[in-house]
């Protein structure tokens, strides 16, 4: 996986805008951030919630590390390199869906959600 994938598909989903966000890229739905690109391009942060983080880290430790705002865990820092494409876009729809509104959400349910 790298970030052209994983741009091509956060833009797939309904309402994503791709803006800068301090020296990140960031994908955003309603003007709320889900994902964030680092500089280097090599990583993707995710905002998804606790039981998707653990799951992720759990079935891919190679892939997913936990990525932190101060103290708390706020999601997935995810080494695209390591990632399998299948993984990525499920996580990606998955903090997508944590912000997008429920009308969109209903409309484009996770085709990926066994990935």
């Amino acid at each position: 996986m790298n970030i052209e994938q994983a741009r091509l598909y956060a833009m797939s989903l309904p309402g994503t805008a791709e803006a800068p966000h301090h020296k990140y890229s960031s994908f955003r739905v309603g003007g709320k951030i889900y994902a964030t690109v680092p500089p280097d391009g090599l990583h993707l942060h995710v905002f998804v919630d606790e039981v998707e983080r653990e799951h992720a880290l759990a079935l891919a430790p190679e892939a997913c590390q936990k990525l932190f705002w101060g103290d708390a865990a706020v999601g997935l820092r995810i080494v695209l390199a390591k990632a399998k494409p299948a993984s990525v876009k499920r996580l990606l729809h998955c903090a997508w869906t944590r912000k997008a509104p429920k009308k969109s959400v209903a409309a484009h349910p996770n085709p990926m959600q066994q990935a």
